[in-house]
């Protein structure tokens, strides 16, 4: 370890309970000052390990292995650390700006790469810009970002970058967005992606890339489901995750998908019964997913589940048909009379529920409109949890009420839904 590390080192490792609180801020502002610099310095050193050609003596194909492999760092660091050197090299007054505290490294990486889009923008204009006009505004460009950067963090920079044109040269600045954003939007459809992982303890990890204007359909779609419920502890994330299954779920109810293998489309799920005892086992989709007993028949509720339940040996016991669940004329009534979800004040309205069995179909409940109720997939999965505790039944108008669990009310007061007036 050099002099410089050891003293960093010592300097790191020093008590601060002695320092007063401005001085715990000025330190705090001087290390990552500090920091900035030294950004600086190892792009500078990537720079000239490049020019002096020491990645590849020492047997490394590329700058981003050799970095991996002499700092002990992961793929996305050592990236980062030559993409910077690399982008500095082609603005040294950025990477100057740098050095002197004006900026920090990500700021930095974003500058470089507004001034870049710039260049490509002016060269795709259909009008030549004279070369000495282009040096001009990207000067100007490039002052004005920094100048910019001693108020806003990179990603509102970044904001700002996308339409730097029109604070330096508002003259051009409609027709070069106009050929940005089809270049960014033909290079997102070209990226375009989606993935599901294999299921691995229960979960499936989803990833994905969308442009801008398929984003902005999802977006369209997942908004109004996104809206929490009363008492909802979900999270934004969880909330987002569970609007896309809804989505999904009311595309199935449609009934306009293409068919898939002859058969429209449908979740097929195979439940595991033991005849002694009268219990439901774990469940296996059509797609090899292993599901909860709870979980499928939760699922059962849904009028495009297929369920199928087998005894012990595998024999078929019971092939469900989709008819014998929620048919159109029976989610018609429901919706008629429930009026969207029957839950407590919940204002999810009919197209984005399912018909919930009171009883059960697998414990013999019929499928009917007495033993049937709307409920949003948030509620319909409060439900089936075993230890959420609320029942549903039915009042003297025949119309659903849940009595809560007594950790919610001890006297247990049947309660309805007053978000919809009754008919």
């Amino acid at each position: 370890m050099t002099q410089l590390g050891k003293d960093a080192a010592q300097l790191a490792a020093a008590p601060l309970w002695s320092l007063a609180d401005d001085e715990i801020t000025d330190c705090l502002a001087a290390a990552h000052r500090l920091e900035q610099s030294v950004a600086a310095l190892q792009a500078r050193l990537v720079r000239q390990a490049e020019t002096r050609g020491l990645p590849a003596a020492q047997g490394q194909p590329t700058t981003t292995t050799w970095l991996r492999e002499r700092l002990l760092l992961d793929h996305g660091p050592a990236r980062e650390l030559a993409e910077r050197a690399a982008a500095l090299t082609r603005h040294p007054a950025v990477e100057q700006a740098l050095i002197d505290g004006r900026i920090d490294a990500r700021q930095a990486t974003t500058i470089v790469a507004t001034l870049d889009a710039v260049a490509t923008s002016l060269g795709e204009l259909d009008q030549a810009v004279d070369p000495a006009e282009a040096d001009d505004i990207a000067e100007r460009a490039r002052t004005t970002l920094i100048e910019m950067a001693g108020r806003l963090p990179a990603y509102k920079l970044r904001r700002v970058g996308e339409r730097i044109l029109e604070h330096v040269a508002p003259h051009l600045a409609e027709r070069a967005e106009e050929l940005a954003l089809a270049r960014l939007e033909a290079r997102a459809h070209q990226a375009r992606g989606f993935t599901l992982s294999t299921a691995a303890a229960g979960i499936v990890r989803l990833s994905g890339v969308l442009g801008s204007e398929d984003a902005a359909v999802l977006q369209a779609a997942l908004h109004p489901l996104c809206k929490p419920v009363p008492d909802d502890e979900r999270r934004p994330a969880q909330r987002r995750a569970d609007a896309l299954v809804e989505v999904c779920r009311l595309a199935l109810r449609t009934g306009e998908l293409p068919e898939s293998g002859g058969e429209p489309a449908q979740l097929a799920v195979t439940v595991a019964y033991d005849p002694l005892t009268r219990a439901l086992g774990p469940a296996t989709t059509d797609t090899g997913l292993r599901l909860s007993a709870g979980t499928a028949r939760r699922l059962a509720c849904d009028a495009r589940v297929l369920p199928a339940v087998l005894g012990s040996a595998g024999q078929v016991l019971d092939l469900g048909r989709t008819q014998r669940l929620a048919t159109a004329s029976l989610r018609r009534a429901l919706s008629l009379r429930d009026r969207g979800c029957a839950f407590p004040d919940c204002d999810r309205p009919p197209r984005w529920t399912d018909a919930h069995h009171l009883t059960a179909w697998t414990d013999g409940g019929p499928t009917s409109l007495d033993n049937m109720a709307l409920l949003c997939r948030y509620h319909h999965r409060l439900i089936h949890h075993p230890t959420a505790g609320w029942q549903i039944r039915l009042d003297a108008d025949r119309r659903p009420e849940f009595i809560p669990p007594p950790g919610i009310d001890p006297a247990r007061t049947p309660r309805q839904n007053l978000y919809y007036p009754r008919l």
